[in-house]
């Protein structure tokens, strides 16, 4: 068995093109494919749903690649946000300077600040609060002084 890396993160969007505009103008996203498939056999298989027409883009930052994925048919299903306590994935999470400025260019493009989340831990040198983009997906914002290749807290 050989994994040779991961390939994508997929995120169910409900306006393809508000959310590649937020996650290339706020994140920092490059757009590097787009891909339509109307409905066929092969798609409508692996995603356990029929007649689908998807169309997606594939954005790119840091070597980590995220899936947009727009159902003109059959739609989109919306949900509650999902609770940090929940299986499965929770958040993605951004290393930030200037937390203040990139919370505002989130609410600018269309996503919302969770106030109540927002904290201030002088024991790791970080600030941290979640954001939710267009789709509801939570957004961890982590300000750290140092290397933003490490973890906070770590020198």
């Amino acid at each position: 068995m050989s994994i040779q890396r991961l390939s994508h993160i997929g995120i169910c969007v409900n306006n393809l093109e508000q959310s590649k505009q937020f996650y290339c103008e706020v994140f920092g996203f490059e757009q590097v494919a787009e891909l339509e498939l109307p409905d066929n056999p092969s798609s409508n298989t692996l995603l356990e749903l029929p007649a689908t027409h998807i169309q997606a883009a594939f954005l790119e930052r840091d070597g980590t690649r995220l899936e947009l994925l727009y159902y003109k048919t059959p739609g989109q299903e919306p949900v509650d946000v999902k609770k940090m306590n929940q299986t499965g994935i929770t958040h993605l999470s951004f290393r930030v300077q200037q937390m203040d400025d990139v919370i505002a260019a989130v609410e600018g493009a269309g996503g919302s600040y969770l106030a109540q989340t927002n904290v201030d831990n002088p024991d790791f040198m970080m600030r941290a609060c979640f954001m939710l983009d267009p789709n509801g997906v939570r957004i961890e914002l982590l300000e750290a002084p140092g290397d933003p290749n490490l973890l906070p807290g770590q020198s």
